[in-house]
Formats: C-alpha cells, sequence, structure tokens
C-alpha cells in the first residue's frame, strides 16, 4: 500500500495524500483511514484521498493490510467508482422499546428496525409467548383455539373478500405460497414485478426480485415494469405537472400484459410491495393499483400485495399499505411477514374463499411444519391486540407527520436533500449531488449512516443507488425521538457540506468530526514514520 506525503505543510502523522499520479482521480473525498499491516501497524489518520476503484481493489487485496475509509465529503463520483471498508459490526446484546444496547452498555436509538413493531421486548408479547411456551408448542397437524383466534383477528383487519389465511414462517414463504396460489388458481405461469423489487431470497423469487444482484439474469417468464418513482422515475411529477402519474405508469402494465400476449403467453399475477421498500421508499403515486389491478384481472391474472414491509398499520391511517390507493383497491392475496411477530418468526398469506378453494380442490398439499404453531400464534394476537390498546397507527400518523415536517424544513437548509417522502413511519430521505441533475450522493449516503452511527442513532440506506435514508422504526418512537433525530442529521449534513467548502478551497478539511476519538502515533508508527522522514512517499 503507497501512502504519499507532499509539502511539508502537510504533517506527516495527521495529513496524506494518495499519489494522483498513480491512481486516476475519479473520486476525491476527505475520509478517515485505518490501516493494519502485519498485524503490528496500526495507522490512523486523516486523509485527503485521491483514488480510483482500481486502487480501492487493490488495496483491499493487498496481504495483511486492513483499510477502512469512511467518507467524509464527495466532489465528484462515478458510477462504477465504489468505496471497499471493513465494516464495524454491532454488538448488540439488549433491547428495550425503540432503543439498542450493545455489549458496553451503549444505547442506540433504532430508527430502522422494522421487525421489532410495537417495541423490542414489548412486554405483553414476551409474556403471551412465554405462557402458551410453557403449556404446548406444537406443529399444526392439530386444532389448537390460538391458531382459529389469530386467523380471525388477521381477516378481521382485511376488507372482503380477504377471509382465508395460510401460516407460514418468513416473508420469503409468505410470498413462494402465494406464487403457488396464483398459477394454481389462474392457470397461467407468467409473473409481472418492479424494478428494484425484493419479494424474499428462495429460488422462486429470486427472479421476481430485480434488487437481487447476480443470478443467472431474469427468467422468460418475468416482465419488469418501471418503478413508479414520481422524483427520479420514467415519469417525474417534476416532467409531467399535473398529470395523472399514476395511470401513466399503470398503462406501461398494459403494454407489458398486451405484449406477453402476443408472444403467446399469460399473466397469472402482478406483484408488487404496496409501498417500495428496498427500491427507495417508494410511495406509489395516486391510481396507480387501481389500474394495475384492473388490467391485470382482465387479463386473466391476481393481484398480489407484499406486506411484509409496510404493512401491520404502519402507514398510520390504515392497517395495510394498498388502502392508501382507495377503499375500492382491494388485492386477491396479500403477504404479511416481518412485523407480525414482533420479531417472533411467523407470517401468513391471506387470500379469497375462491384462491384458497381452488388450490385445495386440484390436490395439492401444502404442510407448514412451524406455520400457525400454537406460540406463534399467540404472539400475533398479542401483537394486535397492543396495535390496538395503544392506539399504535394513531401514533404512527401523529410521529411520522412530525418527522416529515421536520425533514421538509431541513430540506430548506441542506440542498443535498433531494426528496423526502413518506407516509405515517415508511419514510424515505433521498442525497443528491445537486437538486436539478439529481445525480445519486451514493458515498455521502454511506457516510451519514457511519456517522450518525457515531451518534447512536441507527438508520440505513437503500434504493438502486443506496442514496435513501430509510427510517422504519417502532412504532412507539416518539416526538422527542424525532427531534433528537433531526438535530443530529442536522449536525452531520452541516459537517459534510462544511468539508465541501473546505475542499473546494483547496485546502484539507479544518477538524476532525465531533465524535471522531483522537488517535495517537503508536511506537511502530512513530519508527517507520522517522525511518522515512525524507522521503516522499511511504510504503508499508
Amino acid at each position: 500500500m503507497v501512502l504519499a506525503y507532499y509539502g511539508e505543510e502537510i504533517p506527516q502523522t495527521d495529513k496524506a495524500v494518495v499519489d494522483s499520479e498513480l491512481y486516476q482521480c475519479y473520486l476525491r473525498v476527505a475520509a478517515y483511514v485505518e490501516c493494519v499491516a502485519q498485524g503490528i501497524i496500526k495507522y490512523r489518520c486523516t486523509v485527503l484521498l485521491s483514488m480510483n476503484a482500481t486502487f480501492l481493489n487493490n488495496l483491499k487485496k493487498t496481504p495483511n493490510v486492513i483499510c477502512t475509509v469512511f467518507v467524509s465529503g464527495l466532489c465528484g463520483c462515478r458510477q462504477s467508482c465504489k468505496l471497499f471498508y471493513r465494516s464495524d459490526p454491532l454488538k448488540i446484546v439488549r433491547a428495550f422499546g425503540q432503543y439498542m444496547y450493545d455489549e458496553t452498555g451503549k444505547q442506540y436509538l433504532d430508527c430502522i428496525n422494522n421487525v421489532a413493531h410495537v417495541g423490542h421486548c414489548q412486554p405483553d408479547v414476551v409474556k403471551a409467548a412465554c405462557d402458551q411456551l410453557e403449556v404446548l408448542n406444537t406443529n399444526s397437524r392439530f386444532l389448537h383455539d390460538n391458531l382459529v383466534l389469530c386467523a380471525r383477528k388477521l381477516t378481521s383487519l382485511m376488507p372482503e373478500p380477504l377471509s382465508v389465511c395460510f401460516f407460514v414462517n418468513s416473508g420469503s414463504e409468505a410470498n413462494d405460497l402465494a406464487l403457488r396460489l396464483a398459477r394454481n388458481y389462474t392457470k397461467n405461469h407468467d409473473v409481472i414485478t418492479l424494478n428494484h423489487a425484493y419479494h424474499g431470497h428462495l429460488t422462486s423469487l429470486i427472479g421476481i426480485s430485480p434488487y437481487v444482484k447476480g443470478g443467472n439474469g431474469k427468467p422468460e417468464w418475468v416482465h419488469v415494469a418501471s418503478s413508479p418513482d414520481v422524483y427520479r422515475g420514467k415519469y417525474r411529477d417534476v416532467d409531467y405537472p399535473g398529470s395523472d402519474l399514476g395511470k401513466m405508469y399503470a398503462d406501461e402494465i398494459l403494454d407489458i400484459i398486451r405484449k406477453a400476449h402476443d408472444d403467446g403467453r399469460s399473466v397469472a399475477a402482478f406483484i408488487a410491495e404496496s409501498l417500495q421498500s428496498c427500491g427507495g421508499q417508494i410511495i406509489l403515486p395516486d391510481n396507480y393499483l387501481r389500474d394495475v389491478y384492473r388490467y391485470v384481472r382482465e387479463a386473466g391474472g391476481v393481484c398480489i400485495a407484499d406486506e411484509v414491509q409496510s404493512g401491520f398499520g404502519r402507514v398510520g391511517k390504515h392497517w395495510w399499505a394498498f388502502q392508501l390507493q382507495g377503499e375500492d383497491v382491494v388485492p386477491d392475496i396479500v403477504t404479511l411477514g416481518k412485523p407480525m411477530g414482533n420479531g417472533h418468526p411467523v407470517a401468513a398469506v391471506v387470500t379469497t374463499v375462491e384462491v384458497a378453494n381452488s388450490f385445495k380442490e386440484s390436490g395439492f398439499e401444502y404442510f407448514n411444519t412451524f406455520g400457525g404453531n400454537p406460540v406463534s400464534c399467540a404472539t400475533v394476537i398479542a401483537v394486535i391486540d397492543i396495535m390496538e390498546q395503544e392506539k399504535l397507527r394513531e401514533h404512527a400518523t401523529r410521529v411520522g407527520n412530525h418527522l416529515l415536517n421536520s425533514l421538509r424544513q431541513l430540506a430548506l437548509k441542506h440542498p443535498i436533500i433531494g426528496d423526502v417522502r413518506g407516509v405515517g413511519l415508511f419514510i424515505g430521505i433521498e442525497l443528491v449531488e445537486d437538486k436539478d441533475t439529481k445525480i445519486p450522493a451514493t458515498v455521502k449516503t454511506q457516510h451519514v449512516v457511519s456517522r450518525m452511527r457515531e451518534e447512536y442513532i441507527l438508520i440505513s440506506s437503500d434504493g438502486p443507488d443506496s442514496n435513501v435514508l430509510k427510517l422504519k422504526p417502532p412504532l412507539v418512537f416518539s416526538h422527542d425521538n424525532v427531534d433528537h433525530f433531526v438535530k443530529i442529521l442536522d449536525r452531520v449534513l452541516t459537517e459534510i457540506n462544511d468539508a465541501e467548502v473546505t475542499m473546494e478551497a483547496g485546502s484539507p478539511p479544518k477538524e476532525k468530526m465531533a465524535s471522531d476519538p483522537e488517535f495517537e502515533t503508536s511506537p511502530n508508527e512513530k519508527k517507520i514514520i522517522d525511518d522515512q522522514q525524507s522521503e516522499k512517499i511511504i510504503r508499508v
């Protein structure tokens, strides 16, 4: 690995510049770098760094050297450039409510864990599971009151005619079963999905999940439609003001159906998250599902709403995100998962009597050893009861509105915030290099995630360019939590802006980030530096 020092104005133990003559400069950043060489040399410094993907790949592959790069500013980035860094995993040992605690006792505000829906280790949920575990936990070959009660509670939250439950263990299993139900009922095979979608990790789902990288390409039975993103998608609100963007995106589905029929193919199902999560916290435009569902049904297919991440009251006003599209928008199959067990592995498929009976009458047998077991059902019942007793949907609406309003005010101060979108406690913050060009601020976004963690706030990023900060906290997230989150995010974005201004002025950053600890030069480092003082380049 090469660290090159230029000029006495850059202290050798503090600042460094990678030789830009050796490595063409695609990416210029202010960064923190930690290098461990030969197991004994530990060198950490603030770096004004010029590098490209080739350099970073070589750096990563250098024997006995580990390099961690945390980016604090970016002047320009090409899509092909990627930062490789060794992550610093967080070991969590306990949690409660909206807080998680690491092995040293430090408390983190959880803004991303949409699994702990009613709060980590919610006492009533824990008690319900433990009480049932003390009495009986067996597979679903036997009758049990919890199974019936759980199914009744779930279906009571659904619009007609969704009235039949199949219980499974994960969202992936639920979506896999949904495809089987759709194909059996329609006698067709093809599936329409959305670009950047994710529906699970099973073999049957990889093909309909363009979000998943790798594989052998799209199967011929999969048809991919544009993600209905009105901010940076095919049809943008800025380009078509006042237009029915929902219908414009839906008409693309109609074109796909017609082409499939022209090719002698028939569509079994259209599957989509009611709010696209991994695709970048996309809020579907009005009328989109209304028109798509009509087109698909007219073509002989069924409509599957994946509510694994967006459902169970997260949107606040409704139990299910598809209800945001109107009372007349009802899918044929709904898949549920993550939040319904508050961390316990349980999921479900809810469908119509017609679809369920078709599955039964065709001779297909579906058995799931742990699906619908008494402990899982007791857990789901407790989660639903808590949602209703504590009015968490109403709470999600109030707190979510406060968060959205606060973030939109923050966007007026920070040009890096290109878009703030969401409903309830399902929120995305899209970061861009420029509000007009909307170039994704991918590297800066990763830095924000890292810096927020340093401030004991856990968030994540997603979207096709990984430039959308996604917020899906437990529904007990409070008004005060919002204020604290926005305050820290404001500080981090200000740091990025200050770093950019400094770099554009041609000088190194003035100071380290607020939370970054001081690093001392070890004896081994000192020896190397002393031995090489007269050289322009230090080779480790």
